[in-house]
């Protein structure tokens, strides 16, 4: 077994960072820390097609799939690859589907990030892109702060700041929103600002 030695400039340096956390732990404030492993830092397990299912009285309301993922226990945190999540109605059919090329779920809350390519696909044809957004799954809403595009039937609506449900029926805009809307005759009437 390797011993590891540490030189005494880096003893005070660790020795100084716990005492600063450890304060800011006393003052009643906890700290903010980052969800993202750091560089160094191993996973506790990796699997390939990972799968996850959130049910309400054995209604599935989301399941969760991934080519890859990792777990860190101590983080609770699930890293994936290639992420797709289907979200269900409350009839238990599938009601749409988000993308992303990555994104992380906490195991305790199941409240979830995802990034890269988001794009959510509902069954009644909306679609919403974005590059960056959350899922607060206790109360079943995604939300970002990113610049967000939806088309439905052929209307197109963008804007920065967005939250809704997964289903995109009850969405609304934050600011800078935009509206290109489609008349019975064929043209278009543009700009609106505005929520849908």
């Amino acid at each position: 077994m390797r011993s590891l030695a540490i030189p005494p400039i880096r003893l005070l340096a660790l020795a100084l960072a716990w005492t600063l956390f450890s304060g800011l732990l006393g003052c009643g404030s906890s700290p903010r820390m980052s969800s993202v492993p750091d560089a160094g830092e191993l996973p506790d397990q990796e699997v390939s097609d990972f799968q996850a299912t959130e049910t309400d009285e054995g209604a599935p309301q989301w399941k969760m799939y991934a080519r890859s993922a990792a777990t860190y226990r101590a983080r609770n945190l699930v890293i994936a690859r290639g992420l797709r999540i289907d979200f269900f109605d409350d009839k238990g059919q599938r009601s749409s589907t988000l993308t992303s090329r990555e994104g992380e779920m906490n195991d305790m809350t199941h409240d979830m990030t995802a990034r890269g390519d988001v794009v959510i696909q509902t069954t009644e044809g909306t679609r919403m892109t974005t590059d960056h957004l959350q899922f607060r799954n206790k109360i079943q809403r995604i939300q970002t702060d990113s610049f967000v595009r939806v088309d439905r039937r052929g209307d197109v609506l963008t804007g920065y700041g967005f939250e809704s449900d997964p289903q995109l029926k009850d969405f609304q805009f934050k600011r800078q929103v935009k509206a290109t809307v489609h008349t019975r005759s064929g043209g278009s009437v543009e700009p609106r600002s505005g929520t849908r």
